[in-house]
């Protein structure tokens, strides 16, 4: 709630009222509301978000921060502290993006900023940047400290602190008549029914069995034993529309400040065609969650290594050459394991959208946010 010196937080109200069912109203919400009052948080975490996309697809590309990648701690090291100053000159460059665009910016012939000019834009980067670093550090803490993933526990935070506003602003659209009740009923209905299959998806897993040999240890013989390999269908978790999200808001939120500028209407017909409910949003999140389901779960998940690891302990799947075989069965059974997982979030983040769009209810109700809500839930439970 602590905003950025010299705003006109009337003024920046009413700038948002004009710009609602946007794009803004999104990245609104991943910041928990603070991008709204433009508090010290208002660019959350989605710059450090940005250095991590950036930084894993680099790994793929540079053999140097592949094989820093392969070095264990010490290169996870090495790779976070990148990404820290990765971090450092995306939030930089949004968070003057953001001054230079809110100093044009008037909402009722009002002026957002009182006193426009260098010492406000000095003053609104150093305290948007040094908000991000704390959240990136408290992320950091969080993962850590194995609480859970930091970051989806942040956005999280960020999307729980405005549910009960949400909810106060769908019941008095129904209250006023402007929503009809049974469409409100609908509504909750269809969150209790998303909330019930995103449980049933997660907790959903591929069960390959795998037998260990009859081994000798000293004097003992212990007899051939059968157990279990574990692959769950959704083994990204939340981090596919995170990703995704943050790679159109990026250059929709752009095209929202800077459009109304002179001789800058273009990038406004960029922030329209990128709002939510238009079909190359549709069409570029969809792609995008599609992309990331399988890019991180490649990350997180090594077919070759389990199959490696299997042989060394004396385990086999039956029927399953040990060794290369094993690593091929695997990866056949994970793509179709993730290409399940892909379109289940797909659906999950996309369906909602479209009824929030017809009603205009608030983002907080959609898939993207119900499916982060019940994950990071399930992950810290």
């Amino acid at each position: 709630h602590i905003p950025v010196p010299g705003i006109d937080p009337v003024a920046l109200a009413a700038l948002f009222e004009q710009h609602r069912g946007t794009i803004l109203d999104m990245f609104n919400m991943f910041s928990g509301g603070a991008l709204r009052r433009l508090s010290v948080f208002a660019l959350g975490v989605m710059p450090y978000i940005s250095a991590s996309i950036i930084m894993q697809l680099l790994t793929v590309v540079s053999p140097k921060l592949e094989q820093l990648k392969k070095e264990g701690e010490a290169g996870r090291r090495k790779i976070t502290q990148y990404t820290r100053y990765g971090t450092v000159v995306l939030a930089t460059f949004q968070a003057l993006g953001i001054a230079i665009a809110l100093e044009s910016q008037r909402a009722g012939g009002v002026p957002v900023v009182v006193e426009a000019g260098l010492a406000f834009r000095f003053t609104a980067v150093i305290t948007l940047v040094t908000g991000t670093m704390f959240l990136m550090w408290l992320g950091e803490q969080i993962t850590e400290r194995g609480i859970g993933n930091g970051i989806s526990i942040i956005i999280f935070a960020g999307i729980v602190a405005g549910l009960p506003s949400a909810l106060g602003a769908t019941f008095e659209l129904a209250r006023t008549g402007e929503m009809h009740l049974l469409a409100l009923l609908f509504l909750l209905a269809l969150a209790a029914a998303v909330t019930a299959f995103v449980v049933f998806m997660e907790r959903g897993q591929r069960r390959i069995p795998i037998q260990y040999a009859r081994r000798q240890q000293g004097r003992r013989m212990y007899a051939a034993q059968s157990s279990h390999l574990p692959l769950k269908v959704n083994m990204a978790g939340v981090i596919p529309p995170i990703f995704a999200s943050s790679l159109i808001l990026f250059p929709a939120t752009l095209g929202s400040w800077f459009g109304s500028s002179e001789g800058m209407g273009w990038l406004q017909d960029i922030a329209t065609t990128l709002s939510p409910g238009q079909p190359l949003y549709v069409l570029l999140y969809a792609v995008a969650i599609i992309f990331f389901c399988f890019f991180y779960t490649a990350l997180v998940f090594n077919p070759k290594e389990t199959a490696e690891n299997l042989k060394k302990s004396g385990a086999f799947i039956p029927g399953i050459r040990p060794g290369e075989q094993t690593a091929r069965y695997i990866d056949a059974i994970m793509s179709r394991l993730t290409l399940a997982g892909a379109i289940y979030i797909t659906a999950v983040c996309l369906l909602p959208e479209f009824l929030i769009l017809y009603w205009n209810v608030p983002f907080y109700f959609g898939g993207t946010s119900l499916l982060i809500i019940v994950v990071v839930v399930m992950d810290f439970i």
